[in-house]
């Protein structure tokens, strides 16, 4: 219950964060504002700011510290969903139980939101008031895993296999670059914000590794099991578009042993750790158990 607490005061306090540091509605170009504002602001898990609170409460970091690392790398999260559902990707007209934003608004100003917000987020990682070094260490952390070598090259890995099977090897490495590495930046910048040494840093990116990889098999499952109203998202969308999936490869079973395996994974990297990283493991458990 404590965690679940503290869990309800995090969401609150990025909610507001993120209210504030997104442009107003009523000020020009107000369509654009609207857009990036309906794409961060109609709910979410907030799964990766909870990472960077989570993370960096571990190291005894200040959460006046954490806050710019949480915002940018929701916003960033958010742009990917926005660009992810366009007609020349996933063409998804459901996210988050309403229209998609290219279908509330236009695809243009879609992807114009997804850029602006992309551009804000790192614009908050450069003003907060941090010191020099850890800015650029976030800065490294967030641009590393939201490009070629992350979440960009695992979407492109993600287009390029639609209609083809993919093996487990390929299909894992392709999500620990779309899903994971944006994970695993969420849990780096918190603990760098703790002062976390470099073998704690290691420590906690195989955690955020298996939980990223465990959210992604997770959705795979649920994208069976699942309707669209309990998704909020459009339910059966990986077998329409003949995508590789885990319990494709695997089977049903042989999907919920390999989450099964994920979850021992994150249970032992976090085995030294006192209960200050409870906030850590309880959102593994969520990743694992998630129903929608």
């Amino acid at each position: 219950m404590m965690v679940e607490s503290t869990f309800a005061r995090w969401r609150d306090r990025i909610e507001s964060q993120l209210d504030a540091s997104l442009p107003s509605p009523e000020h020009a170009p107000q369509r654009l504002h609207q857009a990036m504002r309906y794409a961060v602001l109609g709910g979410g898990k907030r799964m990766r700011p909870l990472l960077v609170y989570a993370s960096g409460q571990v190291f005894g970091a200040d959460e006046h510290a954490l806050d710019a690392p949480a915002m940018a790398v929701e916003l960033v999260h958010a742009y990917s969903l926005v660009h992810d559902d366009l007609p020349a990707m996933d063409d998804d007209a459901l996210r988050r139980g309403r229209p998609t934003t290219h279908v509330a608004f236009d695809e243009a100003t879609a992807i114009l939101a997804g850029d602006a917000l992309q551009t804000r987020a790192f614009g908050l990682l450069a003003d907060a008031a941090l010191p020099a070094l850890l800015r650029v260490h976030c800065l490294q952390a967030l641009t590393h895993a939201s490009g070629a070598a992350g979440m960009c090259g695992g979407q492109a890995l993600d287009i390029d296999a639609t209609g083809h099977a993919q093996g487990l090897d390929a299909l894992q490495r392709m999500h620990a670059l779309k899903t994971g590495a944006l994970i695993r930046a969420a849990v780096r910048m918190g603990a760098l914000c703790g002062e976390a040494p470099q073998s704690d840093l290691l420590q906690l990116d195989d955690f955020a590794s298996a939980l990223g990889l465990a959210f992604q098999v997770r959705d795979d499952i649920l994208d069976v099991e699942a309707s669209s109203e309990q998704l909020g998202k459009t339910a059966g969308k990986d077998q329409a578009q003949a995508k590789s999936t885990f319990p494709a490869l695997l089977g049903m079973d042989g999907a919920k042993a390999e989450l099964a395996a994920l979850s021992e994974r994150m249970h032992d990297s976090l085995a030294g750790y006192d209960e200050r990283a409870d906030a850590l493991r309880a959102l593994g458990r969520l990743a694992v158990e998630r129903d929608h």
